[in-house]
């Protein structure tokens, strides 16, 4: 039997999430049940590491990258060890390339598989759908990132929330980074509007989830089926069209919906090596998100698009904003005309790119 998960999920970095974990993890042991730390990341916080005392670490499997020494969660030992719960810092983590597993929360998966309960930590900005918003939010790009699939998945998600202006008086006080490292942050990633929004991302993810294991459980199956929507995604090989696919995943997920993405290719040409790229980065994040990605071949796209559309039950189109070659043929033009016209009862929704307002203010 399948492990119970429980995510503690946060704003940002130092606002208790690591802390949480042990302390749950604390009391469960104090509850009589056997616990261990399968990964811990106390960030030289000594509040953190004394409350990590008492509680069994199991022994990290040490790597070489790069000529760097570097630590990461022994899976195997771990399962070895068959504890009822592990507590796991930072699902987001990508492990070192010598590890079996690219991601921790990869290992979280095998540790679980092996019914072992975990309890496990990580911040907003990691989920993959909303890095794109972070990135306008905040003007970060995040890097590491986790499928949204595994808050999904998750029995639990539980919000460890901390007002903006506590957050910043921790960062003050050294109580997140050292003084030197705090003040930078503070007129950046952890300036008081970055907080208010990271917060807002946060409570309303959990309640969209809440709402969609509401939907799940109340649900008639035969009224599900009457009501199902199926969103379609077009992309191009264009880094923007990544930004297209998450907004596109966001709004299906509120939809309770599968995503189609679809990249209608022209006969015969074959992608250059920038193109080819691309792609691959594409069907990496569909891949991720747990979208479908769609290679067609054709020369009438709006022909294309309502093929593929009727053959998939879509319900919903969504496309980029044109660029500045292609702006007045599909706005002005024929194009998107074409697609209001022949794909009737299918809504077509234009996905703008939040760049532009900040290029082009009115």
């Amino acid at each position: 039997m399948r492990g119970q998960y429980r995510i503690l999920l946060g704003m940002a970095a130092g606002v208790g999430k690591t802390y949480r974990m042990l302390q749950e993890g604390r009391q469960t042991q104090a509850e009589g049940r056997d616990v261990v730390i399968g990964y811990l990341e106390p960030h030289d916080r000594p509040q953190t590491a004394a409350l990590a005392n008492g509680l069994e670490t199991v022994p990290r499997l040490p790597s070489r990258h790069g000529g760097l020494e570097l630590e990461e969660m022994d899976v195997d030992a771990v399962i070895a060890r068959r504890p009822e719960l592990a507590l796991v810092d930072e699902l987001a983590h990508t492990n070192a390339p010598s590890m079996r597993n690219e991601k921790r929360y990869q290992d979280i998966d095998e540790v679980l598989a092996a019914g072992i309960d975990v309890i496990s930590t990580v911040n907003i900005q990691h989920l993959e759908s909303l890095n794109d918003a972070v990135f306008e939010l905040t003007g970060v790009r995040v890097r590491e990132t986790f499928p949204d699939r595994i808050l999904d998945e998750a029995d639990e998600v539980v919000v460890v929330d901390l007002s903006p202006q506590a957050l910043q008086e921790r960062l003050r006080a050294g109580k997140v980074y050292p003084a030197e490292r705090a003040e930078v942050a503070l007129t950046n990633f952890f300036s008081l509007e970055n907080l208010n929004a990271l917060r807002e991302l946060v409570l309303r993810e959990v309640a969209e989830d809440v709402e969609s294991r509401r939907r799940v459980d109340v649900l008639d199956p035969l009224i599900q089926l009457a009501v199902y929507e199926r969103v379609l995604a077009l992309v191009e090989p264009q880094p923007k069209s990544q930004r297209i696919v998450r907004r596109a995943w966001r709004s299906a997920q509120r939809l309770g919906s599968d995503l189609d993405v679809l990249w209608v290719r022209r006969p015969g040409k074959k992608p250059a090596d920038d193109e080819a790229a691309q792609l691959a980065a594409l069907r990496r994040l569909c891949s991720i998100l747990g979208a479908h990605f769609l290679e067609v071949e054709g020369d009438d796209l709006v022909a294309t698009v309502k093929r593929v559309a009727h053959e998939r039950g879509s319900t919903y189109v969504l496309v980029g904003t044109p660029d500045e070659r292609r702006r007045v043929e599909i706005l002005r033009g024929s194009l998107l005309s074409r697609m209001v016209r022949e794909l009737r009862g299918i809504d077509i929704r234009v996905v703008a790119d939040r760049a532009d307002r900040q290029e082009h203010p009115s």
